[in-house]
């Protein structure tokens, strides 16, 4: 409320009201001022500061609450924000997770095997190109080491290049020059310098780099299949008959009953194998010469690969025990590592296998008084650079 003092200057004679006054004496009127005639009045001077108190504390408590306004509006994105925080804390602690277990694994599993370093190599990356090449040995000795003669040798190519896991077989009597050595089948190789030289030979004589290899021995392979509950496959007669020739040696050496794991001589179709019938199944050279033992070769670790995932989960332990207990490589921890975490690639990227000769690529040939494998290199060099290094 606006207080208002009368002017006594208006009042005054020659004030504007005296002057109504005696405007109305000439007219014969009668004049008097009151309240009303104050309205349009200036306020004195004292009483402005009291007029304007009010909306000056008015104003005030208008900026103190606009600021509690702002504040309750902020709070809640300050909680949000903690919030977000907090996500992603766990989130991150979620996704770790699989990483501990994979290196606890990896730590675990790699105590079993045994490490060999081979200098020569020791600097080469495990990966060249986009592609991940490990030699594959298996050999006849039935102690852990690298002695005896190299049964097996499949070449595991990764390939991110073609998305392209390649399992590929090199038959074991092919004709092939041995750096520092005379020309002479390749498994001579192995029996020669070991694992070294045969990775100098194939890559010498295949065009591609292999530096790391993988070494399992004869008893070893038996147990890995067992370890993950044994293998389904579709056998023929004929080869279940085989299987228990075989079979007769295995359990001579173990000396063990003859009929030890003895299959059905009757049976056929898919039959499920266990550990010593699939050796058996793997080394059979009679049907299908090498070639074919070297295909039962691939079947019967495709099969395992199928069934591993399932075995680690329910015997975890006994799979890594059995099977990594048995293996020399020269492949380091941190390797493995490595190898582990891209093993989602087992599952996303085509799988497929092969052997090298390729068909219509070789010919029987007899050297230095050998029946060995005369083969077209230039085309067997093209289908790895195919199925490993091209995209089209």
């Amino acid at each position: 409320m606006v207080m208002k003092k009368r002017n006594t200057e208006n009042t005054a004679p020659g004030g504007k009201y005296d002057r109504r006054r005696m405007i109305a004496k000439k007219r014969g009127l009668s004049y008097e001022y009151d309240d009303e005639d104050l309205k349009d009045d200036e306020p004195e001077e004292g009483y402005d500061e009291e007029e304007d108190e009010t909306p000056k504390r008015k104003r005030k408590s208008s900026k103190e609450h606009s600021s509690k306004e702002r504040a309750a509006k902020e709070h809640p994105a300050r909680k949000s924000h903690k919030g977000l925080v907090t996500f992603l804390v766990v989130l991150l602690i979620l996704a770790a997770i699989p990483f501990c277990l994979v290196y606890a694994a990896v730590d675990y599993a790699y105590d079993k095997m045994t490490y060999k370093e081979i200098g020569s190599v020791a600097d080469e990356k495990v990966k060249e190109d986009g592609v991940i090449n490990i030699l594959l040995i298996g050999n006849d000795s039935r102690e852990n080491g690298e002695d005896g003669r190299s049964d097996a040798m499949i070449l595991m190519s990764v390939s991110s290049v073609t998305g392209k896991i390649l399992f590929t077989s090199l038959l074991r009597d092919i004709y092939v020059s041995i750096p520092g050595h005379d020309d002479n089948r390749l498994n001579a190789a192995y029996s020669i310098g070991g694992p070294e030289l045969l990775m100098q030979t194939v890559e010498e004589n295949f065009g591609i780099p292999v530096h790391r290899y993988v070494l399992v021995n004869f008893e070893a392979f038996a147990g890995v299949v067992d370890a993950v509950g044994g293998v389904d496959l579709d056998l023929t007669n004929d080869e279940v008959k085989w299987i228990n020739a075989y079979l007769n040696e295995y359990n001579m050496l173990l000396g063990q009953d003859m009929k030890t794991d003895y299959m059905d001589e009757k049976a056929s179709g898919n039959l499920h194998l266990n550990g010593p019938q699939a050796l058996a199944y793997t080394r059979n050279r009679t049907i299908g010469t090498d070639f074919g033992r070297t295909e039962r070769q691939r079947k019967v670790i495709n099969a395992v690969i199928e069934a591993l995932p399932n075995a680690l989960m329910t015997n975890g332990p006994e799979v890594v025990d059995e099977f990594c207990g048995h293996l020399t490589t020269n492949l380091t921890k941190g390797e493995c590592y490595m190898l582990a975490l891209q093993g989602w690639k087992l599952k996303l990227y085509e799988r497929s296998s092969g052997s090298i000769p390729l068909e219509g690529t070789w010919g029987d040939m007899r050297a230095r008084g050998m029946a060995v494998l005369d083969i077209d290199f230039d085309k067997n060099k093209a289908y790895l650079q195919e199925n490993l290094y091209k995209t089209e």
